[in-house]
């Protein structure tokens, strides 16, 4: 409670001011009188704990300056390298995280030999005698992208589209509908380039692109960012964003590089049609295309089965997912050009050229047909040379000539014998019993295996028939002539009008189960017939008498033995 004054103290003002509550105490008591300070005080712990004293809270001055100066620096520090690391990024682009490519699209890809380059191969071969790997030569048309076609399938519902006429194919329509006007500019419209006054004003820089040295013009300019969409929309779209194209533009402050973009920037390019009356011209390419577009593109593009082009084309399509697949394939079929060796196979057979097999069954093209010569019917120094070949294979002239005259043959007689070699030799390579082959090798023939007699592959073919087949041979014989003895009684009494049936036919005397493979194929590919076992051949036995003829004689008498006995029951 508030203490109230007595009546005759003076009252203190005071109390009527809205003030403080601390300014309205009374500080003439000592308030602070039971302390004595920090430092004389003992700091005794509470029960149960064990405190340590602790530091001091107060920071000296020139620590907390120290402090403060260091934080400074480490900010500074930051901001230079945030600055360099963008830097860095503007000039070095971070490498993006590759993704997942897109799957090929599912396409047969086949290398066919080009028309003239084949042609002009197979005329060198004809022209010599020596034989050519049909390996080396189908690596050597895979070699440059002039010397082959590519052959493009469809499968699995794939769309293949084509444009016109044009080597220009992809599996999809947008992208060939959007290069359609690039392919086929120069067919439909005529190019004119006109000059306009140079352009004024001071430019001090230029833009250009780093990897082509496109130059672009300077960034103030009218005419900058449509040059600059323009060219990504044309070389850059299918493979860098907009943003990763823009930091491959540098400015350059070049005075010759001003000048040369003031000379281009000059030139106004107009395009005329050449299929309209009367024609129309465009001043601008955007105006130009849209026309192609509407005029020319729906008729262009079909979708086909099947389409060939050229080598060079197929490395520059605008098909990334067909180029990328034909590059895969080329690369396999330069490995093991199997599908090219057979192309060319069949084309040097229909151009009359011999194709045979050497060297472990490699293939081989040669001018010549070989064959193999009788030894016993030649001349001994022909024969000398067949015996040295065949001693030595893959041995050139002059080895040959060396291993055939003797060091100590005189010059006169060393020459008269290299002629005569040489003589002998042209005549054996000329008529296909020795190879020559291109690197200056020569070898004999292959060597064929004997051909099989008709006898020995019959012999064969009765030691794998199965006994029992035999076996159950006369029980069969005899069954058949008890039929034709019936067939004559009922002939005889009446019971048939069929006089055929008294006398046995040929194939009622031939074995009524047919022998599998009565016809086989030597070794030489001519056909032999193989005897039945069951009615033994004049081949098969030594005793004439087992004839089909004598067996057909016996039947019949026979046959006249039973039927009076019919007659007489």
């Amino acid at each position: 409670m508030r203490k109230v004054p007595a009546p005759g103290e003076p009252l203190d003002l005071i109390d009527l001011k809205f003030l403080p509550a601390w300014v309205k105490e009374d500080w003439s008591v000592a308030r602070h009188a039971r302390f004595e300070g920090e430092e004389e005080q003992a700091h005794w712990p509470r029960e149960g704990t064990d405190r340590r004293p602790r530091p001091p809270r107060h920071r000296r001055d020139g620590e907390k300056n120290r402090r403060r100066r260091d934080r400074g620096e480490r900010d500074d520090r930051k901001l230079l390298e945030r600055k360099d690391r963008k830097r860095s990024r503007d000039f070095f682009p971070v490498p993006r995280q590759a993704s997942t490519p897109p799957p090929l699209p599912q396409l047969d890809v086949h290398f066919l030999p080009q028309a003239a380059a084949f042609e002009n191969v197979a005329a060198q071969i004809k022209t010599g005698a020596a034989a050519y790997s049909v390996y080396a030569l189908a690596r050597l048309f895979l070699q440059k992208p002039e010397r082959y076609h590519v052959r493009i399938k469809t499968k699995d519902a794939t769309p293949l589209f084509r444009l016109g006429e044009s080597n220009a194919i992809s599996t999809n329509r947008f992208t060939l509908e959007n290069s359609a006007f690039r392919l086929l500019r120069e067919k439909f419209y005529t190019t004119n380039v006109t000059l306009h006054d140079p352009i004024k004003g001071d430019f001090n820089s230029v833009a250009r692109e780093r990897t082509t040295g496109t130059l672009l013009g300077p960034t103030n300019h009218h005419g900058y960012q449509p040059q600059l969409r323009r060219l990504y929309e044309q070389r850059f779209s299918r493979r860098l964003s907009f943003t990763d194209f823009q930091r491959q533009i540098e400015i350059v402050s070049d005075p010759a590089l001003v000048e040369q973009w003031k000379e281009e920037a000059r030139k106004v390019i107009t395009f005329t049609t050449q299929q309209e009356e009367p024609p129309q011209t465009f001043n601008a390419e955007t105006e130009a295309e849209r026309h192609f577009r509407e005029k020319y593109l729906p008729a262009l593009i079909s979708e086909t089965a099947e389409a060939e082009i050229d080598g060079v084309t197929s490395r520059k399509l605008q098909d990334r997912g067909i180029a990328r697949l034909i590059e895969n394939a080329w690369s396999a079929e330069v490995r093991s050009p199997s599908n090219m060796m057979q192309e060319l196979a069949g084309r040097f057979r229909g151009a009359g050229l011999q194709i045979f097999r050497h060297r472990k069954g490699m293939l081989f093209v040669s001018p010549i047909r070989l064959k193999a010569i009788d030894e016993t019917a030649v001349s001994d120094s022909v024969r000398q040379i067949l015996e040295t070949l065949r001693a030595s294979p893959r041995i050139n002239r002059k080895k040959l000539a060396e291993k055939l005259i003797g060091l100590d043959t005189e010059v006169a007689e060393a020459e008269k014998t290299k002629l005569a070699l040489a003589s002998d030799l042209h005549w054996m390579i000329r008529e296909g019993h020795v190879v020559e082959f291109n690197d200056g090798s020569l070898d004999l023939p292959r060597a064929k295996p004997p051909k099989k007699e008709a006898g020995e592959v019959a012999a064969e073919q009765g030691a794998a028939t199965p006994t029992a087949t035999t076996e159950t041979a006369p029980a069969t014989t005899v069954a058949t002539a008890e039929e034709s003895v019936a067939a004559a009684a009922a002939a005889v009494t009446g019971d048939s009008n069929d006089a055929s049936s008294v006398i046995p036919s040929r194939a009622a005397n031939a074995s009524p189960v047919p022998t599998e493979g009565s016809r086989d194929e030597t070794s030489d590919g001519t056909s032999s017939e193989v005897l039945s076992p069951i009615i033994p051949s004049r081949a098969n036995t030594a005793s004439p008498a087992r004839t089909e003829g004598h067996s057909r004689a016996s039947e019949m008498r026979l046959i006249c033995c039973e039927v009076p006995r019919i007659r007489s029951g």
